[in-house]
């Protein structure tokens, strides 16, 4: 290499970036900044690059440098080479946000498992209907989804949905509703997530009522309210007939007529107080105890049964091993028992 090449290749070699990745090995950006050549120097006499031009030049002469070798010889003498940083690879990872507990058990959410899989590379989901809800087949909505993960692996599974594994307020959905937990079984299995998705989940929704009234020992206002009304009435009704028979026998006819508004106010002045509370609020837990099982605990029941695959007449037999009477006619603290016992079975 002559002094004038040489000058030439040093004036270039001014304006390269030189990145030092330990103490032998740096590399070095090209001219238009797009690729990075790969040096290896330790000195004058050991040092070699990846470039063409350094492939071309040494095999006639061994001296030869190219300007990326010059560039880290002009850099290390005076530490204006740049340290390089290892970056590591983002793992995919499940967001704590999407994860919610219920009776101290985890569940995830459709979104997270959506999450999940874009990271992990997702290329296309597809869903497939196999069955519209209709009123022969119970309204149950049955459909198909397949995963593609950009890797080229495929996962597929099944979601259903009907009025009775569905919450109220999405059973107008129910092919939609279906779409959704297949894909969220779907994604579970391409995700490695054994988590439930809480979307799979029918009868929840009401047993978090039931459990939300239990813990903080109330019961749902809307209906004690109405039942209270209808037992007032029934409880000043007896007196007012009565006591004006008893002073009709023992007064004048005139006087008769007259007495019972009277005393028919101040009687049902007390019995109101003793309906209201008598021995110190005895009489509304009284009440609270005979309230009959409602509709949502019905319907908690019966859905928890089915899952664990418990027959009509074993639960029935449950209910009257344990509170002496069937399932319709269980008191809603009784039905809270039975609900909390088809939760911890198996």
């Amino acid at each position: 290499m002559t002094t004038v090449e040489l000058q030439k290749r040093s004036e270039k070699a001014q304006n390269l970036r030189v990145i030092q990745v330990d103490e032998t090995w740096f590399y070095v950006e090209s001219d238009e900044q797009k690729i990075c050549y790969k040096v290896f120097f330790v000195d004058e006499n050991q040092c070699s690059c990846t470039c063409g031009d350094f492939a071309r030049g040494i095999k006639n002469d061994q001296s030869f440098k190219c300007k990326h070798i010059l560039a880290v010889m002009s850099c290390v003498p005076n530490g204006e080479q740049e340290k390089a940083q290892f970056l590591e690879r983002r793992k995919p990872k499940l967001d704590e946000r999407f994860i919610t507990t219920i009776e101290n058990k985890d569940f995830v959410l459709y979104a997270g498992l959506l999450d999940l899989g874009h990271q992990k590379g997702i290329l296309k989901i597809d869903v497939e209907p196999l069955q519209l809800p209709t009123a022969e087949n119970g309204h149950m909505a049955i459909c198909k989804a397949t995963v593609l993960s950009k890797s080229g692996e495929v996962f597929t599974d099944v979601g259903d949905a009907n009025p009775q594994n569905c919450h109220p307020r999405v059973a107008k959905h129910l092919l939609r509703m279906a779409s959704t937990r297949a894909i969220a079984r779907a994604l579970r299995s391409m995700t490695n997530v054994g988590m439930t998705a809480l979307e799979e989940i029918s009868d929840f929704g009401e047993i978090i009522d039931i459990n939300e009234n239990r813990d903080t020992g109330k019961l749902p206002q809307a209906r004690p309210k109405k039942i209270a009304k209808v037992e007032k009435k029934e409880t000043k009704a007896i007196p007012q007939k009565q006591e004006p028979a008893a002073q009709a026998t023992s007064a004048n006819p005139p006087q008769s007529q007259t007495a019972p508004p009277s005393s028919g106010n101040g009687n049902r002045a007390t019995e109101t107080k003793k309906a209201e509370g008598n021995g110190n609020g005895r009489g509304k837990s009284k009440q609270e105890t005979t309230l009959k099982i409602s509709s949502a605990q019905a319907n908690a029941i019966a859905n928890l049964s089915r899952r664990r695959g418990i027959s009509v007449e074993e639960l029935e037999k449950m209910s009257v091993d344990a509170f002496g009477v069937k399932v319709d006619h269980l008191t809603q603290k009784d039905a809270s028992a039975l609900i909390r016992q088809l939760q911890q079975s198996a």
